[in-house]
């Protein structure tokens, strides 16, 4: 068969790879793909919202199924214009897509139907935000309703850093129309952890566990980016706070949305908060994590284009999801400065290190292929994935792995996956 990848990032790199590995698909294509992905894959340059070109390309080359990776394309209602042309699409519809591209309706849900989660106000209009800030416990998260590249959430320790995000998100409009309406919510503590789900608008089947490194500088200082790091599987996350999470998160959050007539057919991401009162939900995105992906999906046995078509045609209660039983950690390499500036356009080295390397990944997210070398061509720029017998050697793998590339101004985090010393 014949699939189509839209996206051009790690995460899109990792189930570009992922599919690779299928033995039905025979040919792949990737919109707009990057110098990674062109490894495994046919890139054309296609913008992710351009919907019209996308269809138009898939009805011309006999597309089977293609498969949406980013938020914007997948809330803008880019899946239901595959839908609408009678073609094949994994990816949640555009009113199904708004558990992510609306903070303000996720939280009305989860509150709805008695989802756990942080308490909640929403405000439309700044002066009444920054009001209502005066009485409110410290610390507290401010979040931008719209999409916002995964950086919309601030968490501001006092009322003056609090007033402050208030006019970043509402006043100077730092995201945009994102920023339009917030969300203002109670400060939780407690581990962090990621769970993405296949689901088919009925069924809902976890995968394995993560723990994304979201802050920008070792010890989780800095600002918040779209993902330093990450580590699978979680050793806070149990077989106890799996069957919690199941009874009262995942099941619970299909039945909401078919309830409210938004079957969700595709990936959904739930944020975890394990806190002293238990799982509670921190945030639902309606397609894979990055770099979550990056580590959950090499870990993965199924033949990715099997799940995926069971979650279109509402068949996921036939597969069993099938996970190695070993750990794999991702170290991002950024550019330096981000996620605030930053230069672009250098060379990049060593990459022909990991083509014999089982075990090791190197997945591109802003890359770019000019004149026969890899160049550099965004913040976050490479994700370095290995796999280990536990989660220890897993990142000492993936720490020895980061040391075959080189680039000017490279940058990581060095504490990536440093949460397991603390087991």
């Amino acid at each position: 068969m014949k699939v189509l990848i839209v996206g051009g990032g790690g995460r899109e790199h990792a189930i570009a790879v992922k599919c690779s590995e299928s033995s039905r698909v025979d040919k792949l294509y990737a919109a707009p793909g990057n110098a990674g992905i062109a490894e495994v894959a046919e890139c054309v340059d296609i913008s992710v919202m351009d919907a019209e070109k996308l269809v138009k390309f898939a009805k011309e080359n006999e597309i089977d199924l293609t498969i949406i990776g980013p938020d914007d394309p997948l809330v803008a209602g880019v899946a239901d214009a595959f839908t609408e042309a009678g073609l094949r699409a994994f990816g949640p519809a555009k009113n199904a897509a708004i558990i992510e591209g609306s903070k303000a309706f996720s939280k009305d849900l989860m509150k709805k139907y008695n989802i756990p989660s942080a308490a909640y106000e929403v405000f439309d209009n700044a002066e009444a935000a920054l009001s209502y800030l005066e009485t409110a416990k410290m610390p507290i998260v401010l979040k931008a309703d719209g999409l916002a590249l995964g950086k919309g959430v601030l968490i501001c320790n006092n009322l003056e850093e609090s007033k402050a995000g208030v006019k970043t998100l509402m006043l100077d409009k730092q995201f945009g129309k994102a920023g339009d309406k917030i969300v203002i919510e109670e400060f939780m503590t407690g581990r962090e952890v990621s769970v993405l789900c296949f689901c088919d608008g009925t069924n809902i089947k976890p995968m394995t566990s993560a723990q994304d490194h979201k802050r920008a500088k070792d010890g989780d200082k800095g600002l918040n980016t779209g993902g330093m790091g990450t580590f699978s599987p979680s050793p806070f996350y149990t077989e106890d706070i799996d069957k919690f999470c199941m009874e009262k998160i995942y099941k619970p959050t299909m039945a909401a949305m078919k309830s409210e007539g938004r079957d969700f057919k595709g990936i959904l991401f739930c944020g975890l908060m394990l806190t002293e009162d238990g799982p509670k939900v921190l945030e639902y995105n309606a397609r894979f994590g990055d770099p979550e992906a990056q580590v959950v999906l090499p870990r993965m046995r199924n033949d990715i284009i099997d799940v995926m078509e069971a979650c279109i045609d509402g068949r996921l209660d036939e597969i069993e999801l099938d996970f190695e039983d070993n750990a794999a950690v991702c170290v991002i390499l950024a550019s330096e400065g981000y996620p605030e500036h930053y230069e672009k356009g250098f060379e990049i080295t060593g990459l022909d290190t990991f083509k014999d390397k089982e075990g090791y990944y190197v997945f591109h997210a802003g890359t770019k292929s000019e004149g026969g070398k890899v160049l550099t061509n965004g913040g976050r720029v490479l994700g370095v994935t290995a796999k280990g017998e536990d989660l220890f050697k897993a990142r000492a793998n993936a720490y020895e792995a980061v040391k075959w590339i080189n680039f000017d101004n490279k940058y990581m985090r060095n504490d990536i996956g440093k949460a397991i010393d603390e087991q």
